[in-house]
């Protein structure tokens, strides 16, 4: 019988035995509720997250106590709103949403946090929460973006995209493959047909666009037409097998180094010269 995983199937009896247990890890997608055209629903980057969370956490049920919490449904996407559908947070209220949930995870007993994001617009807010609260709450937490590992794996699976665009093939062929009911493929010559993309970003520069400005007709980055729900296994399936590389990865499991403690710069580094 294959082991319960997700946080919201098991009762608090379970969970408390689990936290227990040496090396227990909480999984948390994070997502958004944002438009994503005209053919995907607005839950597209949660739905994602939690699905390539839970199928990593089956494949190592077996041997590491594990349990993914549900999906956080709010991320940063203030630069969606202009063509409805879509609610965001700010970057504080991002980061005290994180902070209450690592603290609450702290005070259960878990020993790591894993967070599986799904959006593009909380990279960045991420990449800051995790380095403070890390160090915080003294507990090992690691942020990944699964759309952004193996870009070559990616590659071979789709035709037109590699997967890490907006509403293209790769999400098309994800919500395909977990939601077909709500994937609207008639759509799909829409999305793909009105897309403008007026503005090219430099690299490695930072400033803030709203995609009403990057993509101003249809809200849409790639092209779905050729997205299958094959396809869509498949890449979960990529995404999975890459999250279980980074939960059996024991250098990203190191305890915080306590870099706030009172007199921490007159101590010891790994490289220091006595």
């Amino acid at each position: 019988m294959e082991k319960e995983v997700e946080w919201a199937r098991m009762t608090a009896p379970v969970l408390r035995e689990l936290a227990g247990r040496p090396d227990a890890l909480a999984v948390l997608p994070i997502g958004s509720l944002e438009q994503h055209g005209p053919h995907l629903p607005v839950i597209t980057d949660t739905a994602s997250a939690s699905a390539a969370s839970i199928r990593a956490a089956r494949l190592v049920a077996g041997d590491i106590p594990v349990a993914v919490l549900p999906g956080l449904w709010l991320g940063m996407s203030e630069h969606h709103l202009p063509f409805g559908g879509t609610i965001t947070l700010d970057y504080d209220t991002l980061s005290r949403t994180i902070r209450c949930i690592v603290r609450s995870l702290k005070a259960l007993g878990f020993s790591r946090l894993l967070i599986v994001n799904g959006h593009g617009g909380n990279i960045e807010p991420l990449a800051v929460a995790v380095r403070e609260l890390a160090v915080e709450f003294a507990l090992p937490i690691v942020a990944t973006t699964p759309w952004m590992l193996a870009p070559e794996e990616a590659k071979k699976i789709f035709e037109v995209d590699d997967g890490a665009h907006h509403a293209c093939e790769g999400e098309a062929s994800v919500m395909l493959a977990i939601v077909p009911d709500a994937v609207r493929t008639e759509m799909f010559g829409q999305a793909f047909g009105n897309q403008r993309h007026p503005i090219d970003v430099p690299a490695d520069v930072s400033r803030f666009y709203s995609f009403a400005e990057r993509a101003p007709v249809t809200g849409t980055w790639g092209d779905p037409r050729s997205a299958t729900a094959e396809k869509g296994e498949r890449f979960l399936d990529l995404q999975a097998s890459e999250l279980v590389k980074l939960i059996c990865n024991t250098v990203l499991w190191t305890a915080p180094d306590p870099v706030w403690t009172p007199g921490r710069g007159l101590g010891a580094t790994s490289g220091r010269a006595d």
